[in-house]
């Protein structure tokens, strides 16, 4: 059974920095594109990054180019987002999610499995 659980959020001042975990398990993760998204109440689910666990190949939204940083921990079978100069539109549910295909185009509906999201809150 496949599953993905995030840790990490939490309430934090403008400015600050926090890192997100995504514990992965189930089954090898070899190969699979791992991703990062958020919504906000009310708003779509929006793509932060993506990351393949063979070759660390990243790519990002181009809103969050400069803050955010994905990158994964093999031994640990994880992967994080750190996120630097924290703004209160960043205040969001963010979830961790996975697929098996080969190649993604970031929209939410490519990835088969997701965690249960970590709430991050910005206050000014």
């Amino acid at each position: 059974q496949v599953q993905l659980v995030e840790s990490g959020g939490g309430l934090v001042q403008a400015g600050g920095s926090l890192r997100l975990s995504c514990a992965a398990s189930g089954r090898t993760f070899r190969s699979a594109i791992m991703g990062w998204f958020r919504q906000a109440p009310g708003k779509d689910r929006e793509f932060i990054a993506i990351i393949t666990w063979n070759g660390g190949n990243t790519a990002y939204a181009d809103s969050v180019k400069g803050r955010f940083t994905i990158s994964l921990d093999n031994a640990k079978n994880t992967m994080y987002l750190q996120i630097n100069s924290l703004k209160p539109e960043d205040t969001a549910v963010y979830y961790c999610a996975a697929t098996f295909k080969t190649s993604v185009s970031g929209a939410y509906h490519e990835y088969e499995y997701w965690g249960q999201g970590t709430q991050v809150t910005v206050s000014s």
